[in-house]
């Protein structure tokens, strides 16, 4: 078995708890207008294909600096090579090294429930509230998210929540309240963050000559990040603050 990679962080400190090794694979369905990894989208732009043992050697290389972190798997969408990533959590289970999902939540399938018996934790991106939204964000429907959501509440997976704020498209006040209703019924969240839009993916965007509809738009300020953020600790989601 081997897996499209796009490349690996040895000492990521912002894709789960502690130091991690941030596995990210090749492949996503989703098309977001934001998205800073455009060179994930296409599986076959792979930079490496490796088998999972091979993985697992990088990882054990820094296995003396994870050991109160552990290891997250990310893209691209990881959950488009479900049978590969089981497999390196699998080994990661094996000797004792927490494990963490980074996904849309788009591929709900029953190979994607498999994967989750090996994952002790999911970062889950609940892009937008609204479906018309949603779809002109991504290009695809937020359905199958809400149902990875709800199965996630159902098996009691524990889950960090993002939000990426992007003026214009997610910062409206009606939006956000309805994000912060529906995702406060999901009793298994232990933390929300919200991530303030940026630039910096725009040269791949260059790069893999596509047409980025977000060059000219701004980011958001701290007075709308905070805004957002009051708006979901208002519903008590346990919103983690951006420094005040």
């Amino acid at each position: 078995m081997k897996g499209f990679i796009h490349s690996f962080e040895s000492f990521g400190t912002k894709d789960g708890p502690g130091i991690r090794f941030v596995l990210f694979m090749q492949g996503c369905p989703l098309r977001c207008l934001y998205c800073h990894n455009v060179d994930t989208w296409n599986i076959k732009d792979r930079k490496k294909i490796l088998e999972p043992e091979e993985v697992f050697h990088e990882i054990e290389k820094v296995q003396g600096f994870i050991r109160t972190g552990g290891v997250t798997i990310s893209g691209g969408e990881p959950l488009v090579q479900p049978d590969f990533i089981k497999e390196v959590f699998k080994l990661c289970k094996e000797h004792g090294i927490h494990t963490a999902l980074d996904t849309s939540g788009y591929i709900f399938t029953q190979r994607a429930k498999e994967v989750l018996e090996y994952v002790d934790l999911v970062l889950l991106d609940i892009k937008h509230i609204n479906p018309d939204k949603y779809k002109i964000l991504t290009s695809v429907n937020l359905a199958p998210t809400l149902k990875f959501a709800e199965y996630l509440k159902e098996i009691n997976k524990p889950v960090w929540l993002r939000y990426v704020l992007v003026p214009g498209y997610t910062d409206g006040e009606e939006d956000l309240h309805k994000w912060g209703e529906y995702c406060s019924k999901l009793t298994n969240v232990q933390r929300v963050d919200v991530l303030p839009f940026h630039q910096m993916g725009a040269p791949k965007w260059e790069m893999m000559k596509r047409v980025y509809v977000l060059k000219n738009n701004p980011t958001p300020t701290p007075e709308q990040v905070r805004k957002a953020e009051d708006i979901f600790k208002s519903y008590g989601l346990p919103v983690r603050l951006t420094n005040r």
